[in-house]
């Protein structure tokens, strides 16, 4: 295999590890069918098992109406919820500081009601004669808002089942994205009652609109035990059954993520108490993952509480993840390169901290890169540049050989030889730099601090395609000096290739974010200035012998 297929095969099979995500969605498309036990109707969802959590029964699938009672909505400067008293459900939240993903007139909104693409976050306790995600509550509509110097706001609502009375409390906090969830518990009977306290999110299993199908991010379940660690679970491995990364465990949180955001349940972090995880299909696209706590146990006469829950509802904030929960900032997933990730967005969160930028972070960030692998890539376009100069000779032993594959390399074995010439030199040094540069396209994908961050100009989003397409077209450009750079393969076929790749491989930029463009651009212009740089010294060296005849 000689340089120039060596070049092509590395080219491609980068093209493929950073475009294999986006074709996840039409290799392995989610199913979507329903799961029902033989001999169910099709009610309202079973409520989880104590106990019985890894082996998760099949349930009825949710009917297509859902239960709607009267509504509070609660806005803070930063979130706008709205709370039913069907259950005490969140049905809706808003992020006023994000903008949709398809329309960036509006807010960004997590969780919502709509037909086939259900969010909620819900609560309740199982067991007899207590309150769960299907109970009534009396609450008191209309708008709850956080007055200014005021750090927190509260809402209650309360339900009466048999002789137990259930007080409900959410309490929002000024700048926070976590709210609160309380339960008080009065039993005015003559026996004891008993009940689990449980938390989980119910949602469909669509990826979140907007979201384009050329960038594939996960979206799904994931939890964190200190046993287990940071495990997702796709919903496809749901429908299928498979439990057995769902356990038991006396820590750890779950919850629900997706590009940029997650919602999770957290509780304290002194807590101990075993808790249970699960994840289940609930048919007709909609599934839930949450976590069962230990009993609450009430005597006649007695008043108490719940452990105090915590549901976080937000953006991907690493820093901010760290704080609320050990293993939390995992959900910004960079993949089996987050040895390297992790250390590229540091790096590039400080460069932005210098020059409060993000568009110019990245740019830095590229020198920077470019500067550590300078050595490399100076050995790589030398034996480039090398070969290039020996094109001439290469295409007269191609002549003189013809179909005589064996002889002709060995012919240009000899002539490497002679020139003192590596024919992988202009390749390995590009493999060594492959892991670094997949590692910068996650961190620039999963960065929630890119969406709707302007650079200059037009770009005003770049997290988002470029609108006018003017970066994709000037880095198809760059990679055509480049390949105008680059030596000639003596093949004509393997010549049409390398000329038509980067027209297919510029084709996808097309629909990546624009921070992502941005970097690849200034990369494509630092190369091809060292690479013109090197060729420049290399011809007026004049290390190439003239073709033998």
């Amino acid at each position: 295999m000689d340089l120039q297929r060596i070049v092509a095969f590395v080219v491609f099979s980068f093209s493929l590890l950073m475009l294999w995500n986006a074709w996840q969605d039409y290799s392995h498309p989610k199913p979507a069918g329903t799961i029902q036990a033989p001999g169910q109707q099709a009610t309202n969802p079973a409520l989880p098992t104590p106990g019985q959590a890894i082996q998760a029964p099949q349930q009825a699938p949710v009917t297509s109406q859902v239960t709607v009672g009267a509504r509070a909505v609660v806005k803070t400067d930063v979130l706008t919820v709205t709370v039913d008293a069907n259950g005490g459900d969140i049905r809706d939240l808003v992020m006023t500081a994000y903008r949709s993903n398809e329309d960036k007139t509006r807010p960004f909104k997590l969780f919502e009601e709509q037909p086939g693409r259900n969010y909620f976050a819900q609560s309740g306790f199982i067991g007899d004669g207590l309150v769960n995600h299907k109970t009534m509550y009396e609450l008191t509509p209309g708008e709850y808002d956080l007055q200014p110097g005021q750090d927190s706001i509260k809402l209650s609502m309360k339900a009466t089942v048999g002789s137990v009375e259930v007080v409900k409390t959410y309490t929002f906090k000024r700048g926070s994205y976590v709210i609160d969830v309380d339960y008080s518990v009065h039993n005015l009977g003559a026996a004891a009652v008993e009940g689990y306290p449980y938390y989980q999110m119910q949602r469909n299993g669509h990826a979140p609109e907007g979201e384009s199908s050329f960038v594939h991010t996960f979206t799904g379940p994931a939890m964190y035990t200190e046993a287990g660690k940071f495990q997702k679970v796709a919903f496809s491995d749901i429908d299928k059954g498979k439990q057995d990364n769902v356990k038991a465990a006396q820590d750890g949180w779950i919850g629900m993520i997706q590009h940029h955001f997650v919602a999770a349940w957290l509780a304290p972090s002194d807590d101990k108490d075993k808790r249970e995880f699960y994840t289940r299909a609930l048919g007709n696209g909609e599934y839930s993952a949450g976590m069962i706590l230990p009993a609450l146990q009430v005597g006649p006469g007695e008043t108490k509480s719940t452990t105090p829950m915590r549901l976080y509802a937000g953006p991907q904030l690493q820093e901010k993840l760290k704080e609320l929960a050990p293993g939390l900032e995992h959900v910004v997933d960079y993949g089996w390169l987050t040895v390297l990730a992790y250390p590229l967005f540091v790096l590039l969160k400080w460069l932005h901290n210098l020059v409060h930028n993000w568009g110019a972070a990245i740019i830095l960030l590229t020198v920077l890169i470019k500067g550590a692998f300078y050595p490399l890539s100076a050995a790589s376009y030398k034996s480039m540049a090398q070969m290039r100069k020996m094109a001439p000779r290469l295409q007269h032993l191609k002549e003189r050989y013809g179909d005589d594959r064996q002889k002709l390399h060995e012919a240009m074995m000899k002539v490497y030889k002679e020139e003192k010439i590596n024919p992988l030199g202009g390749c390995l040094p590009i493999v060594v730099q492959i892991p670094v540069f997949i590692a910068l396209y996650w961190v620039l994908m999963g960065a929630v601090e890119l969406r709707q961050a302007p650079f200059a100009l037009w770009i005003t989003d770049l997290s988002a395609a470029d609108p006018y397409y003017v970066l994709p077209v000037i880095m198809a450009a760059t990679m055509f000096i480049q390949q105008r750079l680059s030596p000639t393969p003596p093949d004509p076929v393997q010549a049409k290739v390398m000329m038509f790749m980067p027209i297919a491989f510029s084709v996808f930029f097309f629909f990546f974010p624009a921070g992502l463009v941005l970097y690849w651009l200034v990369n494509n212009v630092l190369s091809i200035l060292q690479q013109w740089r090197i060729n420049q010294v290399i011809e007026r060296a004049g290390n190439a012998k003239p073709a033998s005849r």
